[in-house]
């Protein structure tokens, strides 16, 4: 478990399954998690299963839980992660509406970096954010990221053509 101030992170258990349905399978979300199908439960039981073993699979998935009262806001994603090059991309999601802009992806985020860093030694974190995701740009950019490139007309949204914002962060400097 990594704690910070207000929240921590913790493995997905597959107690978890249900409510991570409902936030992988809700269109508003799929902008954002490059989905154009629907997870069925199997597929999120396996999901969480190649989650838990990143050396093996390249992805790990941390839950976003509040310390006063234990409630699962969300998930932090390293994944592709290329252990030869020390580098992994990384996602986040705060599932319901009503938890976002509170500071927790802020704050989860730094605490995904640190263990990146410290314990599995990585040397680099990249991600990409459509361009018209204001609040993601926003958290990369104060969470230390740099804009390394854009794609221009990268994303077809309902036949509107939307950048792709890449960023990167060098943890050993």
């Amino acid at each position: 478990m990594l704690k910070g101030n207000t929240l921590f992170l913790r493995s997905v258990e597959p107690s978890d399954a249900q409510m991570l349905m409902i936030w992988e399978n809700d269109p508003e979300n799929w902008k954002v998690t490059d989905t154009e199908v629907p997870f069925s439960l199997h597929g999120i039981h396996q999901l969480i299963e190649q989650q838990q073993q990143i050396r093996s699979t390249g992805q790990l998935r941390m839950m976003i839980c509040l310390h006063d009262s234990d409630r699962t806001v969300g998930a932090v994603d390293l994944y592709d992660a290329d252990f030869r090059n020390g580098k992994a991309a990384i996602g986040i999601l705060i599932g319901d509406r009503g938890d976002r802009e509170k500071g927790y992806a802020g704050e989860a985020l730094q605490l995904i970096i640190d263990y990146a860093r410290d314990v599995l030694g990585l040397y680099n974190l990249y991600c990409s954010v459509q361009a018209d995701n204001s609040a993601s740009l926003k958290l990369f950019d104060k969470s230390g990221f740099r804009r390394v490139g854009t794609r221009t007309d990268w994303f077809n949204m309902n036949g509107q053509r939307i950048d792709e914002i890449i960023f990167q962060l060098c943890l050993r400097k």
